[in-house]
């Protein structure tokens, strides 16, 4: 267990481990008064294929998107724009990516996925369909991530997506 503790609007979050780095942050896994939540770190590390404006903002104003698109996702805990950090729910489980890598079907998530889809769709939205950025937790699929886009036929799950997904489970979308 790691000592280090962060400081999210005034309440200490003391760190676990990391869960993941993306193109946006670092998120932890971390815990409050025996709460487990995710403890996200934006960085301001380049990235060659996106470009980034102000991402605190955007981390906010993609999650009011999602929510009114109704995408399954975790809630919004707490935002501290001045460190630039946000604290969400954790959803436990494994993600798409591990199921995958393990050799489990995820066939079973598919409908789930589409479904989300279909939503960002109607809403204009695309969300990243990449598997690590779902979580399966007593049979449901989490989109753990916030980002979203305008909708982009090239972008969709269908189209982009379902790459990722294993070509095995998904040639029969």
């Amino acid at each position: 267990m790691s000592d280090e503790v962060r400081t999210v609007c005034g309440a200490e979050y003391r760190i676990v481990r990391l869960l993941g780095h993306g193109k946006g942050g670092y998120s932890y896994l971390a815990e409050r008064d025996g709460r487990q939540v995710v403890l996200k770190q934006i960085h301001h590390e380049p990235c060659d294929y996106y470009t980034f404006g102000d991402k605190i903002a955007a981390e906010r104003h993609d999650y009011e998107r999602l929510l009114r698109a109704g995408i399954r996702m975790p809630a919004m805990l707490a935002i501290d724009e001045e460190t630039e950090r946000i604290v969400k729910e954790y959803i436990e489980g494994p993600t798409v990516f591990e199921l995958v890598q393990s050799g489990v079907s995820v066939r079973p998530y598919l409908p789930q996925v589409q479904q989300m889809s279909e939503r960002a769709k109607e809403c204009g939205l695309n969300i990243d369909w990449y598997p690590t950025n779902f979580v399966v937790r007593d049979g449901l699929l989490w989109y753990v991530d916030y980002e979203c886009n305008p909708y982009a036929d090239e972008w969709s799950f269908e189209t982009w997506g379902v790459r990722y997904w294993t070509p095995a489970e998904t040639d029969n979308i």
